[in-house]
């Protein structure tokens, strides 16, 4: 579950920008090597595409790249090939969140805000089934259950073995949205505060009595690993793709952004007694 192809894609091309900059050699130069064109550099070095080992083994070739340093590239050009345990799920799975899903996978840490629906990697069975249904409008009950299997399923990485950090900031109208009816809220808010439990996860919630906040343009989520060859990316979603930005700019904003989440929330503590008073109101 920890381990990506998605997170070894971005790696791999990190690493294949860096030692043709450092080769001082262009993208033309390298195409010309390969016998391929300019746009196919261009798709290895952005991770849009995933180069071949031979492509890899041409190119280290090409930037004069050591033996020890190169077989840990072959070795990373084929993690990067491989298929993630969500690949089983590709009949359900749109591919721009099939990269999120692969990001999710190997991240060392989650921040999140979410401001109408409890987030997906704390959501019961019943309350995934339930929002799922009343979002793809146009679904069958069968691909609704595999969508479903497959958010539970990306549960693990908060209660598996080797889980990354939570910390969500959940604003109070996903608290009080009947998602299911009273029965399938009540359960999700207890669910929340038994994983609000775990030493990886934190919950926050955002009153609506807390006033104007910088997020109010809608839900994000950030992603860290703990390889510093992975660059942090923040995600945001809509009803036809994601986005991820990985700009230094673009993510120190979001940062920031969370920060002032964070200090004009709940506290965790409080948090926990506003939702406990929730779960009294149904």
């Amino acid at each position: 579950m920890t381990v990506s192809p998605t997170v070894r894609r971005r790696r791999l091309a990190a690493e294949l920008r860096r030692l043709r900059a450092r080769s001082e050699v262009t993208q033309q130069q390298a195409a010309s090597h390969l016998g391929c064109t300019q746009a196919k550099i261009g798709r290895f070095e952005t991770a849009k595409r995933s180069p071949s080992v031979g492509d890899v083994s041409a190119l280290l070739d090409f930037y004069g790249v050591e033996s020890a340093e190169r077989e840990q590239l072959i070795n990373l050009a084929r993690d990067a090939r491989k298929r993630g345990w969500w690949h089983s799920y590709s009949d359900v799975l749109p591919e721009w969140y099939e990269t999120y899903v692969g990001l999710e996978a190997e991240a060392s840490s989650i921040h999140t805000y979410e401001s109408e629906a409890i987030p997906g990697l704390l959501q019961t069975r019943e309350y995934a089934y339930a929002i799922t249904r009343s979002t793809l409008i146009r679904a069958n009950d069968a691909e609704i259950g595999r969508r479903v299997d497959l958010r539970i399923q990306r549960q693990e990485r908060v209660t598996g073995d080797d889980p990354l950090e939570l910390w969500a900031v959940v604003g109070e109208a996903a608290l009080r949205r009947r998602v299911g009816g009273d029965g399938v809220l009540r359960r999700q808010l207890e669910h929340m505060l038994k994983l609000g439990e775990l030493p990886n996860v934190t919950l926050q919630v955002m009153p609506l009595d807390a006033g104007a906040h910088p997020a109010q343009a809608g839900p994000f989520v950030i992603l860290r690993y703990s390889n510093h060859i992975d660059p942090d990316v923040v995600y945001l979603e809509t009803h036809v793709g994601g986005l991820y930005l990985e700009r230094e700019n673009e993510l120190t904003n979001y940062a920031r952004m969370m920060d002032h989440l964070r200090a004009h929330a709940v506290d965790p503590e409080g948090s926990v007694d506003f939702i406990q008073q929730r779960i009294g109101e149904l």
